[in-house]
Protein backbone atom coordinates (compact mmCIF):
# COMPACT_ATOMS: atom_id res chain seq x y z
CA UNK A 1 0.00 0.00 0.00
CA UNK A 2 2.05 3.26 -1.42
CA UNK A 3 1.10 6.62 0.30
CA UNK A 4 -0.68 9.03 -1.90
CA UNK A 5 -1.41 12.78 -2.21
CA UNK A 6 -4.26 14.13 -4.38
CA UNK A 7 -4.23 17.62 -5.18
CA UNK A 8 -7.59 19.70 -6.26
CA UNK A 9 -7.33 23.17 -5.88
CA UNK A 10 -11.00 23.41 -5.26
CA UNK A 11 -14.30 21.46 -4.95
CA UNK A 12 -16.60 24.24 -5.02
CA UNK A 13 -17.40 25.11 -8.37
CA UNK A 14 -18.85 21.13 -8.18
CA UNK A 15 -18.27 20.52 -11.66
CA UNK A 16 -16.74 18.37 -14.24
CA UNK A 17 -13.43 18.16 -12.91
CA UNK A 18 -14.57 17.17 -9.54
CA UNK A 19 -16.06 14.25 -10.62
CA UNK A 20 -12.41 13.58 -12.21
CA UNK A 21 -11.11 13.73 -8.42
CA UNK A 22 -13.60 11.76 -6.57
CA UNK A 23 -13.37 8.82 -9.06
CA UNK A 24 -9.51 8.83 -8.50
CA UNK A 25 -10.28 8.64 -5.16
CA UNK A 26 -12.73 5.79 -5.68
CA UNK A 27 -10.32 4.32 -7.26
CA UNK A 28 -7.18 4.26 -5.80
CA UNK A 29 -8.97 4.01 -2.43
CA UNK A 30 -9.08 0.40 -2.05
CA UNK A 31 -5.11 -0.78 -2.91
CA UNK A 32 -3.53 2.18 -1.22
CA UNK A 33 -3.57 5.10 1.61
CA UNK A 34 -5.03 8.79 0.11
CA UNK A 35 -4.57 12.10 1.55
CA UNK A 36 -6.51 15.14 -0.50
CA UNK A 37 -4.97 18.39 -0.05
CA UNK A 38 -7.50 21.49 -1.35
CA UNK A 39 -8.73 24.80 -0.67
CA UNK A 40 -12.63 24.00 -0.69
CA UNK A 41 -15.48 24.26 1.54
CA UNK A 42 -17.25 21.77 0.40
CA UNK A 43 -17.11 18.23 2.08
CA UNK A 44 -15.70 15.41 -0.31
CA UNK A 45 -18.38 13.00 1.50
CA UNK A 46 -21.33 15.06 0.79
CA UNK A 47 -20.12 16.02 -3.24
CA UNK A 48 -19.23 12.28 -3.31
CA UNK A 49 -22.88 11.42 -2.66
CA UNK A 50 -24.32 14.05 -4.84
CA UNK A 51 -22.84 12.21 -7.50
CA UNK A 52 -23.53 9.18 -6.72
CA UNK A 53 -19.48 8.06 -6.30
CA UNK A 54 -18.69 5.74 -4.02
CA UNK A 55 -15.47 7.17 -1.70
CA UNK A 56 -14.54 5.57 1.90
CA UNK A 57 -15.08 8.95 3.74
CA UNK A 58 -13.81 7.91 7.09
CA UNK A 59 -10.40 6.42 5.44
CA UNK A 60 -9.90 9.72 3.39
CA UNK A 61 -7.53 11.70 5.22
CA UNK A 62 -8.24 15.69 4.03
CA UNK A 63 -6.01 18.39 4.17
CA UNK A 64 -6.34 21.58 4.11
CA UNK A 65 -4.00 24.77 4.51
CA UNK A 66 -4.11 27.08 7.74
CA UNK A 67 -7.61 28.76 7.73
CA UNK A 68 -8.43 26.95 4.72
CA UNK A 69 -12.23 27.38 4.98
CA UNK A 70 -12.30 30.95 5.55
CA UNK A 71 -9.58 31.19 2.15
CA UNK A 72 -11.93 29.17 0.12
CA UNK A 73 -15.07 31.24 1.16
CA UNK A 74 -13.04 34.75 -0.01
CA UNK A 75 -11.87 33.41 -3.19
CA UNK A 76 -15.58 31.83 -4.09
CA UNK A 77 -17.08 35.45 -3.20
CA UNK A 78 -14.29 37.53 -5.37
CA UNK A 79 -15.18 34.68 -8.52
CA UNK A 80 -18.19 36.80 -9.90
CA UNK A 81 -15.55 39.95 -10.31
CA UNK A 82 -11.86 38.03 -10.46
CA UNK A 83 -12.67 34.79 -12.42
CA UNK A 84 -12.53 31.37 -10.79
CA UNK A 85 -9.49 32.36 -9.17
CA UNK A 86 -8.09 28.25 -9.83
CA UNK A 87 -4.82 28.82 -10.28
CA UNK A 88 -4.20 30.90 -7.25
CA UNK A 89 -6.14 27.99 -5.31
CA UNK A 90 -3.83 25.92 -7.16
CA UNK A 91 -0.69 27.63 -6.57
CA UNK A 92 -1.57 28.05 -2.42
CA UNK A 93 -2.29 24.13 -2.37
CA UNK A 94 0.70 23.44 -4.31
CA UNK A 95 3.18 25.57 -1.21
CA UNK A 96 1.13 23.72 1.37
CA UNK A 97 2.20 20.44 0.11
CA UNK A 98 5.26 20.76 -0.37
CA UNK A 99 6.07 20.82 3.66
CA UNK A 100 4.45 17.60 3.23
CA UNK A 101 6.00 15.79 0.47
CA UNK A 102 8.61 13.61 1.45
CA UNK A 103 6.06 11.67 3.31
CA UNK A 104 4.23 10.48 0.39
CA UNK A 105 5.23 8.16 -2.33
CA UNK A 106 3.47 9.84 -5.42
CA UNK A 107 0.99 12.87 -5.67
CA UNK A 108 -1.62 13.12 -8.09
CA UNK A 109 -3.25 16.69 -9.50
CA UNK A 110 -6.44 16.33 -10.43
CA UNK A 111 -6.63 19.68 -11.59
CA UNK A 112 -4.39 20.54 -13.81
CA UNK A 113 -0.38 21.06 -13.92
CA UNK A 114 1.70 20.85 -10.78
CA UNK A 115 5.38 22.31 -9.78
CA UNK A 116 6.31 18.76 -7.68
CA UNK A 117 9.70 17.31 -7.26
CA UNK A 118 8.33 14.07 -6.05
CA UNK A 119 6.51 11.34 -8.88
CA UNK A 120 3.66 12.80 -9.77
CA UNK A 121 0.77 12.16 -12.09
CA UNK A 122 -1.40 15.07 -13.50
CA UNK A 123 -4.49 15.50 -15.38
CA UNK A 124 -4.93 18.32 -17.16
CA UNK A 125 -8.43 19.93 -17.56
CA UNK A 126 -7.18 22.91 -19.38
CA UNK A 127 -3.61 24.11 -18.49
CA UNK A 128 -4.00 26.93 -15.74
CA UNK A 129 -0.87 29.07 -16.09
CA UNK A 130 0.73 31.97 -18.44
CA UNK A 131 -3.17 32.20 -20.12
CA UNK A 132 -6.28 34.82 -19.32
CA UNK A 133 -9.30 34.01 -21.08
CA UNK A 134 -10.94 37.05 -19.48
CA UNK A 135 -8.74 40.60 -19.35
CA UNK A 136 -9.58 41.88 -16.43
CA UNK A 137 -7.68 38.63 -14.57
CA UNK A 138 -4.58 38.79 -17.17
CA UNK A 139 -2.23 40.07 -14.60
CA UNK A 140 -3.17 38.20 -11.53
CA UNK A 141 -2.79 35.56 -13.73
CA UNK A 142 0.94 36.11 -15.07
CA UNK A 143 1.67 36.95 -11.44
CA UNK A 144 0.46 34.11 -10.28
CA UNK A 145 2.27 32.17 -13.13
CA UNK A 146 5.81 33.45 -12.60
CA UNK A 147 5.23 32.34 -9.34
CA UNK A 148 3.32 28.64 -9.41
CA UNK A 149 3.62 27.43 -12.54
CA UNK A 150 6.25 24.38 -13.22
CA UNK A 151 9.01 24.47 -15.60
CA UNK A 152 9.19 22.55 -18.90
CA UNK A 153 11.85 20.65 -17.76
CA UNK A 154 9.72 19.54 -14.46
CA UNK A 155 6.64 18.11 -17.12
CA UNK A 156 9.26 16.55 -19.00
CA UNK A 157 11.23 14.83 -16.38
CA UNK A 158 10.83 10.85 -16.12
CA UNK A 159 8.96 11.39 -13.14
CA UNK A 160 6.09 13.27 -14.21
CA UNK A 161 3.40 12.20 -16.25
CA UNK A 162 0.92 14.49 -17.99
CA UNK A 163 -2.46 13.07 -19.21
CA UNK A 164 -5.42 15.53 -21.20
CA UNK A 165 -9.29 15.18 -20.74
CA UNK A 166 -8.87 15.20 -24.84
CA UNK A 167 -6.76 15.55 -27.53
CA UNK A 168 -7.84 19.28 -28.08
CA UNK A 169 -6.45 20.12 -24.23
CA UNK A 170 -3.44 18.11 -24.94
CA UNK A 171 -2.58 19.79 -28.21
CA UNK A 172 -3.16 23.49 -26.23
CA UNK A 173 -0.83 22.12 -23.45
CA UNK A 174 1.65 21.11 -25.98
CA UNK A 175 1.86 24.76 -27.20
CA UNK A 176 2.29 25.84 -23.86
CA UNK A 177 4.83 23.58 -22.61
CA UNK A 178 6.66 21.73 -25.29
CA UNK A 179 5.00 18.25 -23.52
CA UNK A 180 2.17 15.76 -25.25
CA UNK A 181 -0.02 14.54 -22.59
CA UNK A 182 -1.93 11.36 -22.66
CA UNK A 183 -5.40 11.70 -23.37
CA UNK A 184 -7.80 9.95 -20.75
CA UNK A 185 -11.31 10.69 -21.21
CA UNK A 186 -13.15 11.76 -18.35
CA UNK A 187 -15.41 9.49 -16.23
CA UNK A 188 -19.11 9.30 -17.57
CA UNK A 189 -21.70 7.28 -16.27
CA UNK A 190 -23.67 5.50 -19.09
CA UNK A 191 -27.39 6.05 -19.04
CA UNK A 192 -30.12 3.62 -20.16
CA UNK A 193 -33.17 5.18 -21.24
CA UNK A 194 -36.51 2.88 -21.31
CA UNK A 195 -38.19 6.26 -23.68
CA UNK A 196 -38.77 5.16 -26.82
CA UNK A 197 -37.53 8.19 -29.38
CA UNK A 198 -40.90 8.72 -30.41
CA UNK A 199 -42.52 9.24 -26.44
CA UNK A 200 -40.09 11.72 -25.75
CA UNK A 201 -41.09 15.05 -25.13
CA UNK A 202 -40.15 18.16 -27.69
CA UNK A 203 -37.57 20.08 -25.62
CA UNK A 204 -34.43 21.08 -25.01
CA UNK A 205 -31.76 19.79 -21.92
CA UNK A 206 -28.95 21.75 -20.45
CA UNK A 207 -27.00 20.45 -17.89
CA UNK A 208 -24.49 21.27 -15.93
CA UNK A 209 -22.85 23.50 -13.33
CA UNK A 210 -24.79 27.27 -13.28
CA UNK A 211 -22.00 29.69 -14.49
CA UNK A 212 -21.46 32.35 -17.06
CA UNK A 213 -19.02 29.98 -18.93
CA UNK A 214 -21.63 27.91 -19.61
CA UNK A 215 -23.61 30.57 -20.88
CA UNK A 216 -27.07 28.92 -20.41
CA UNK A 217 -28.68 32.27 -20.42
CA UNK A 218 -28.19 32.01 -24.56
CA UNK A 219 -30.44 29.13 -24.06
CA UNK A 220 -32.99 31.47 -23.22
CA UNK A 221 -32.17 33.87 -26.36
CA UNK A 222 -32.32 30.24 -28.24
CA UNK A 223 -35.45 28.87 -27.42
CA UNK A 224 -37.42 32.43 -27.36
CA UNK A 225 -35.88 32.16 -31.13
CA UNK A 226 -37.61 28.76 -31.59
CA UNK A 227 -40.96 29.62 -30.37
CA UNK A 228 -41.16 32.98 -32.65
CA UNK A 229 -40.35 30.63 -35.72
CA UNK A 230 -43.27 28.33 -34.30
CA UNK A 231 -41.14 25.77 -33.09
CA UNK A 232 -43.37 24.63 -29.85
CA UNK A 233 -40.16 23.57 -28.07
CA UNK A 234 -39.50 24.04 -23.98
CA UNK A 235 -36.15 24.66 -22.41
CA UNK A 236 -34.64 22.86 -19.15
CA UNK A 237 -31.95 24.18 -17.24
CA UNK A 238 -30.73 21.93 -14.38
CA UNK A 239 -27.35 21.83 -12.99
CA UNK A 240 -24.90 22.14 -9.43
CA UNK A 241 -24.65 25.40 -7.86
CA UNK A 242 -21.99 27.16 -6.57
CA UNK A 243 -21.75 30.60 -4.26
CA UNK A 244 -19.48 32.19 -6.38
CA UNK A 245 -22.51 32.17 -9.04
CA UNK A 246 -25.13 33.55 -7.03
CA UNK A 247 -25.93 36.67 -9.16
CA UNK A 248 -25.88 34.62 -12.21
CA UNK A 249 -28.26 31.86 -11.13
CA UNK A 250 -30.76 34.19 -10.26
CA UNK A 251 -30.54 36.13 -13.06
CA UNK A 252 -31.38 32.51 -15.16
CA UNK A 253 -34.19 32.22 -12.73
CA UNK A 254 -35.78 35.71 -13.06
CA UNK A 255 -35.56 35.10 -16.83
CA UNK A 256 -37.37 31.65 -16.89
CA UNK A 257 -39.97 33.19 -14.06
CA UNK A 258 -41.47 35.29 -16.95
CA UNK A 259 -41.34 32.80 -19.71
CA UNK A 260 -43.82 28.97 -19.24
CA UNK A 261 -41.36 27.56 -21.59
CA UNK A 262 -38.38 27.39 -19.22
CA UNK A 263 -37.68 25.51 -16.31
CA UNK A 264 -34.70 26.21 -14.38
CA UNK A 265 -33.35 22.98 -11.38
CA UNK A 266 -30.65 23.83 -9.08
CA UNK A 267 -28.66 20.65 -7.52
CA UNK A 268 -30.96 18.47 -8.79
CA UNK A 269 -30.63 14.35 -8.03
CA UNK A 270 -28.45 12.11 -10.59
CA UNK A 271 -32.30 10.54 -10.65
CA UNK A 272 -34.03 13.53 -11.62
CA UNK A 273 -31.03 14.47 -13.98
CA UNK A 274 -31.57 10.92 -15.85
CA UNK A 275 -35.12 11.36 -16.01
CA UNK A 276 -35.02 14.56 -18.01
CA UNK A 277 -32.34 13.05 -20.39
CA UNK A 278 -34.16 10.05 -21.28
CA UNK A 279 -37.64 12.24 -21.46
CA UNK A 280 -36.13 14.82 -23.97
CA UNK A 281 -35.03 14.67 -27.49
CA UNK A 282 -32.02 17.18 -27.75
CA UNK A 283 -28.84 18.45 -25.33
CA UNK A 284 -27.12 21.55 -25.86
CA UNK A 285 -24.14 22.87 -24.33
CA UNK A 286 -23.34 26.82 -25.46
CA UNK A 287 -19.62 26.87 -23.59
CA UNK A 288 -17.11 28.20 -26.07
CA UNK A 289 -13.86 26.23 -26.17
CA UNK A 290 -15.33 23.47 -23.62
CA UNK A 291 -12.29 21.28 -22.54
CA UNK A 292 -14.59 18.27 -22.89
CA UNK A 293 -18.15 18.44 -21.87
CA UNK A 294 -19.28 15.39 -19.40
CA UNK A 295 -22.63 16.98 -20.04
CA UNK A 296 -22.06 16.47 -24.19
CA UNK A 297 -21.26 12.97 -23.33
CA UNK A 298 -23.90 11.85 -20.81
CA UNK A 299 -26.13 13.23 -23.94
CA UNK A 300 -24.76 11.12 -26.21
CA UNK A 301 -25.38 8.60 -24.18
CA UNK A 302 -28.83 9.12 -23.43
CA UNK A 303 -29.47 9.39 -26.65
CA UNK A 304 -29.96 13.11 -27.23
CA UNK A 305 -29.33 15.07 -30.81
CA UNK A 306 -26.49 16.96 -29.37
CA UNK A 307 -25.64 19.87 -30.67
CA UNK A 308 -22.10 21.94 -29.12
CA UNK A 309 -20.28 25.35 -29.93
CA UNK A 310 -17.80 24.59 -32.65
CA UNK A 311 -14.84 24.92 -30.59
CA UNK A 312 -12.75 22.85 -27.84
CA UNK A 313 -13.10 18.98 -27.34
CA UNK A 314 -16.32 18.71 -27.11
CA UNK A 315 -16.20 18.09 -30.81
CA UNK A 316 -14.80 14.40 -30.53
CA UNK A 317 -17.74 13.93 -28.46
CA UNK A 318 -19.75 14.70 -31.53
CA UNK A 319 -17.40 13.40 -33.96
CA UNK A 320 -17.28 16.48 -35.26
CA UNK A 321 -20.12 16.18 -37.13
CA UNK A 322 -21.80 19.59 -38.91
CA UNK A 323 -25.21 19.05 -37.91
CA UNK A 324 -24.40 19.13 -34.52
CA UNK A 325 -21.77 21.84 -34.78
CA UNK A 326 -22.73 25.64 -34.29
CA UNK A 327 -21.19 28.98 -33.68
CA UNK A 328 -23.86 31.88 -33.19
CA UNK A 329 -27.28 31.37 -31.93
CA UNK A 330 -28.96 31.80 -35.18
CA UNK A 331 -27.14 29.19 -36.45
CA UNK A 332 -28.17 26.20 -34.05
CA UNK A 333 -31.94 27.32 -34.23
CA UNK A 334 -31.67 26.41 -37.64
CA UNK A 335 -29.79 23.54 -37.10
CA UNK A 336 -32.45 22.24 -34.33
CA UNK A 337 -35.37 23.19 -36.85
CA UNK A 338 -34.25 21.05 -39.26
CA UNK A 339 -33.15 18.37 -37.17
CA UNK A 340 -36.93 18.86 -35.62
CA UNK A 341 -37.96 18.11 -39.14
CA UNK A 342 -37.24 14.91 -40.19
CA UNK A 343 -37.18 13.51 -36.51
CA UNK A 344 -34.91 10.67 -36.73
CA UNK A 345 -33.26 9.33 -33.66
CA UNK A 346 -29.58 10.26 -33.02
CA UNK A 347 -27.04 8.05 -34.10
CA UNK A 348 -23.58 8.81 -31.83
CA UNK A 349 -22.37 6.40 -29.02
CA UNK A 350 -20.13 7.27 -26.07
CA UNK A 351 -19.55 3.69 -24.91
CA UNK A 352 -15.58 4.55 -25.08
CA UNK A 353 -16.54 7.06 -22.31
CA UNK A 354 -17.30 4.97 -19.23
CA UNK A 355 -15.81 5.14 -15.66
CA UNK A 356 -14.38 1.44 -16.17
CA UNK A 357 -11.86 3.20 -19.05
CA UNK A 358 -11.42 6.10 -16.65
CA UNK A 359 -10.24 3.96 -13.87
CA UNK A 360 -8.61 1.22 -15.53
CA UNK A 361 -6.50 3.99 -17.08
CA UNK A 362 -6.00 6.51 -14.05
CA UNK A 363 -4.94 2.68 -11.95
CA UNK A 364 -2.29 2.06 -14.57
CA UNK A 365 -0.46 5.65 -14.75
CA UNK A 366 -0.25 5.60 -11.14
CA UNK A 367 1.13 2.25 -10.93
CA UNK A 368 3.65 3.33 -13.17
CA UNK A 369 4.22 6.45 -11.44
CA UNK A 370 4.98 4.59 -8.31
CA UNK A 371 7.23 2.14 -9.41
CA UNK A 372 9.89 5.14 -10.64
CA UNK A 373 9.65 5.66 -7.15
Amino acid sequence: MAHIAIIHNTLDFQGGADVVCLQTIATLQPAHDITLFTVSETSPAKLASKFNIQIDSESLKLMRPPAGMTIASILSAASEQLGDLLASRSVLIQWYFRQFAEDFDAVVSTANELDTSIPSLQYIHYPQFWHADDGRIELANTLVSSVGAPQRQTLSDHKTTVVANSQWTADVFYDRYGVMPAVVHPPIAQIECPHPWNARQDGIVVIGRLAPDKRQHKAIELIDRLRADGYDLHLHIAGSVSAAYGSYVRALSTAAAKRSYVHVERDISRKRLEQLLCEHKYGLNLKQREHFGMSVAEYVSAGLHTLVHDSGGQRDIVRHREEYLFETIPQAVDQIEMIHDTDIPPELSSDHFGISTFRSQIKSFVDSTLSIG
